[in-house]
């Protein structure tokens, strides 16, 4: 499967420590939500599942909401809130 049939999901911080890796690349036929992509994710990796509902997510680099429209070829992030100091 090529970059250009996937959505490149990484993991930072205690999201990477919970999912058990830093990247995952899942296989889309077209054009689906967040909230889609989110729930294939939690499936696959039920480590997360635990923290899913702290969980922030970005995609190709801003902050996303669960109804955003993502596709082949994207990258989305998945974190935990962070503090800066």
């Amino acid at each position: 499967m090529t970059e250009a049939q996937t959505v490149t999901v990484l993991f930072f911080a205690a999201a990477r420590d919970a999912a058990g890796t830093a990247e995952l690349l899942l296989p889309v036929s077209g054009a689906g939500t967040l909230a889609e992509l989110q729930q294939r994710v939690l499936q696959q990796l039920a480590g997360l599942q635990r923290m899913q509902s702290m969980l922030l997510w970005a995609v190709n680099n801003q902050y996303a909401v669960p109804a955003m429209t993502i596709g082949p070829g994207d990258t989305v992030a998945c974190f935990p809130p962070v503090s800066g100091g």
